[in-house]
C-alpha cells in the first residue's frame, strides 16, 4: 500500500507531500547529513538504522483461551507442532435428576419405582467456526448457487418454478426440485417442511487438506484442573503452559477413537419421525428436532457409555454431583487429540460452544403400568463464551520439532540479527531498537522536524520462507515494555470490523507480489511523534505475528533462557511462521534491509 493511497490531505498538505517524495527521489537524505536552512521549511525523507533480536518462546500460558487449536500443523520452517487439549467438563446445573425422581426424593407408595435410568448415547459435539458465504449480496448463500446462477438471485437453479432467492427466503433448497422428499415439487407443495434440508456452511480456520481422513481419540483425564492458583492463596487464576503433557501419564479411559473421520461443511439433523411407505394415505412425514453446526460430532464407543454411566448417571443424588466443584474434583475432564491421514490438519475451535449430549432411557409409571421413557442431559466443557468472558479451564498442549539448528543459533543473542524468526504458539519473537543513540533524537528536537509520517518496513525473505502455503496476514508491533498497541483506536482508519479490516492506519497487513509475500510496512508516526515531542521514552518494541490484532490482553510465557515474560495474547492464537530481513544484512541485500523511514518538515 503506498504512501498516497493511504491518506486524503487538504490541498496544502497534498502540495507539501508531493514536494516531500519529489525530493525523496532527488536527494535521499542520510544519517548525520548536514541540514541546510534558508527557507522557511523543507520536507524530506531520513532513514535510520533499527536493530533487532530474535527471542525464543520455550512455553505460553494456554488456558482460558478464546481459541483452542487441535490437530497438526507442519511449518516448513519450524518443523511440526502437534496440538491436544486437556478440558474440564462442566455441570450445567448442581445436582441433577436423572429420570422424574432422585433417590433421596420422599415418595408415595404410588410413585415408588427403581427408574433404572440407563445411557443409551452419548455424543461430542465442537463446531467449527463457520459462514454463510452471500458473494453477490443477493440473499442466496453461495452454496446454493450453482455455475453462472451465483449472480442471478433470481434464476430458477433446480427448476421447481421458485426463484432461488424466493427459496432462500421461504427456507427450502434452491438445488433441490424437492426439499422434503415426499414427491412434490417446492413449487407445488402446499405442505413443504421448510427447514427439512441441512443448510451448507463456510468453514473457517482450518488449515490443511480438508478431503482427507482423520483419527480423533478421546480418553478420559486423571489430571485434577486447579481453577485457582495455591500459591497466591488462592486469590489469582492458575496459569498452565503449553509444555505441559497430559497424556499418556494423566490419562485411563478411551471414550473415542476412530481414524476415518471427515470434515462436512453441512448441519447434522435429527428427525421426529419417519414416514411409513405402508400407510400412503397418512402423511407421517418427518419434521427436524433439532440441527447442530457443522463440527467435531462424535458418538463414544460402548467404553465411552460404561464411563459415563458410572460417573454420571449411576452418580444422582450423591455428593459427587452436589457442586460444581465437587463435580470437578470427581469427573477430572476429557483430553482430546487429532492425527491427519495426511501431514497436516489443524482444527481452530471455541470450546464454550462444545457440548456433551447424553441421551438414556429409565423406567416409569404411567397409569398404574410402567413404560420406559427417554430423555437427555448436556454438560458442556467451557461456559460462557470467547467475547463475555470464559468459565472453567482447559489447556492446549503443543509438542514442537525442535528448530533448524541455523535459527537456533541465532536466537537469544546480543547480535543485531540478519535475519528476525517469527513464530505464533510456542515459537519466537523479536525485540526491535529504534535509533542508535540518543542523540539522533535530540538532533531531530533540534532541528525542530515536524514528524509528517514514520514506518517500519519489514521485508520477506522469501528464499528462506520458499512457497510457504500460509504466510502470516498480519504483524504486530507494540511497546514490548508495556505490551500496549503502538496503534491509537481512537484516530485509527476501519473498514469493517475483521481482523484485516481495522487499524488500517497503523497497517502491518502483509504486502504481496502475485502469490508470495513481499513486506509489511508498520506506521509508527505517533510513536514517532510521542519520543520526539512529548518526551516520551524510546522503549524497546515488540515484534510478533498475530492471529488477530483486535484480541487484546496478554499471557504469560517462559522464556527459552528460563525468564519470565508477559506477551499479548494474539500471537498465542496463531501456528504461522516467517522469516524477515533484519538490519545486520550484506551489501548485496541493502535494498531489503530493516529500517525506519521518517518523512518530515523542517521550520525554522
Amino acid at each position: 500500500m503506498s504512501f498516497l493511497n493511504k491518506f486524503k490531505f487538504p490541498a496544502l498538505a497534498g502540495i507539501l507531500l508531493v514536494v516531500a517524495l519529489v525530493s525523496c527521489e532527488q536527494d535521499l537524505t542520510t544519517i548525520g547529513a548536514e541540514v541546510i536552512g534558508g527557507e522557511p521549511f523543507k520536507t524530506d525523507m531520513v532513514v535510520y538504522n533499527v536493530s533487532a533480536f530474535n527471542k525464543k518462546i520455550e512455553a505460553v500460558q494456554t488456558n482460558q483461551l478464546p481459541v483452542y487449536q487441535l490437530g497438526v500443523y507442519n511449518d516448513p520452517i519450524y518443523g511440526k507442532t502437534e496440538a491436544s487439549i486437556t478440558s474440564q467438563v462442566q455441570l450445567q446445573s448442581a445436582n441433577p435428576t436423572f429420570g422424574i425422581y432422585t433417590e433421596n426424593d420422599e415418595l408415595t407408595d404410588s410413585e415408588k419405582i427403581a427408574e433404572n435410568e440407563t445411557i443409551d448415547s452419548v455424543v461430542v459435539h465442537i463446531p467449527y467456526f463457520t459462514d454463510i458465504l452471500d458473494s453477490d449480496a443477493d440473499g442466496v448463500p453461495d452454496a446454493l448457487e450453482s455455475g453462472d446462477d451465483i449472480l442471478l438471485a433470481t434464476n430458477d437453479s433446480d427448476g421447481d418454478g421458485v426463484a432461488n432467492n424466493d427459496e432462500t427466503a421461504n427456507g427450502t433448497n434452491p438445488l433441490s426440485a424437492d426439499t422434503d422428499g415426499d414427491g412434490i415439487e417446492d413449487g407445488d407443495d402446499e405442505t413443504n417442511d421448510a427447514t427439512s434440508f441441512a443448510k451448507t456452511f463456510e468453514l473457517d480456520s482450518i488449515y490443511g487438506n480438508r478431503e482427507q481422513n482423520f483419527g480423533f481419540k478421546i480418553e478420559a483425564s486423571t489430571y485434577f484442573l486447579r481453577d485457582l492458583d495455591p500459591d497466591s492463596n488462592f486469590q489469582d487464576a492458575q496459569d498452565y503452559y503449553s509444555n505441559q503433557q497430559f497424556s499418556p501419564t494423566f490419562t485411563d479411559e478411551v471414550l473415542f477413537d476412530n481414524s476415518s473421520l471427515t470434515i462436512s461443511n453441512k448441519e447434522t439433523l435429527f428427525f421426529t419421525a419417519q414416514d411409513d411407505p405402508d400407510t400412503p394415505d397418512v402423511d407421517e412425514s418427518a419434521t427436524v428436532e433439532s440441527r447442530f453446526a457443522p463440527g467435531l460430532r462424535v458418538q463414544l464407543s460402548t467404553e465411552g457409555l460404561d464411563f459415563f454411566q458410572r460417573n454420571l448417571l449411576d452418580k444422582e443424588g450423591s455428593s459427587e454431583l452436589l457442586s460444581s466443584a465437587n463435580f470437578k474434583n470427581h469427573f477430572r475432564g476429557v483430553h482430546m487429540s487429532v492425527t491427519p491421514s495426511e501431514e497436516e490438519l489443524l482444527f481452530f475451535l471455541d470450546l464454550s460452544n462444545a457440548q456433551i449430549e447424553v441421551y438414556y432411557h429409565y423406567d416409569k409409571i404411567e397409569d398404574g403400568e410402567t413404560e420406559v421413557a427417554t430423555s437427555s442431559f448436556n454438560l458442556s466443557l467451557l461456559a460462557g463464551s470467547s467475547t463475555s468472558g470464559v468459565v472453567g479451564n482447559a489447556i492446549n498442549t503443543f509438542v514442537n520439532e525442535d528448530y533448524p539448528a541455523e535459527i537456533i543459533g541465532a536466537m537469544d543473542t546480543s547480535d543485531n540479527a540478519s535475519r528476525i524468526y517469527l513464530k505464533g504458539g510456542a515459537g519466537s519473537f523479536a525485540e526491535i531498537q529504534l535509533f542508535e543513540d540518543e542523540a539522533e533524537i535530540n538532533l531531530i528536537k533540534a532541528n525542530n522536524w515536524v514528524i509528517n509520517e514514520a514506518h517500519l518496513i519489514f521485508y520477506i525473505d522469501q528464499d528462506a520462507v520458499g512457497t510457504l502455503g500460509q504466510e502470516p496476514p498480519r504483524l504486530n508491533l507494540y511497546n514490548a515494555e508495556t505490551n500496549l498497541p503502538l496503534y491509537n483506536s481512537v484516530t485509527e482508519i476501519n473498514t469493517e470490523d475483521t481482523a484485516l479490516g481495522v487499524f488500517l492506519n497503523y497497517d502491518g497487513i502483509i504486502e504481496k507480489s502475485g502469490e508470495r509475500g513481499l513486506k509489511y510496512t508498520v506506521n509508527i508516526t505517533e510513536h514517532i511523534n510521542n519520543i520526539i515531542i512529548r518526551d516520551s521514552i524510546n522503549a524497546t518494541l515488540g515484534l510478533q505475528v498475530t492471529s488477530d490484532i483486535r484480541v487484546t490482553g496478554v499471557n504469560n510465557v517462559l522464556l527459552d533462557n528460563g525468564d519470565d515474560k508477559e506477551l499479548p495474547a494474539s500471537a498465542i492464537l496463531s501456528p504461522l511462521g516467517t522469516v524477515l530481513f533484519g538490519s545486520a544484512v550484506l551489501p548485496a541485500e541493502e535494498a531489503k534491509k530493516l529500517k525506519l523511514e521518517i518523512f518530515y518538515t523542517e521550520t525554522n
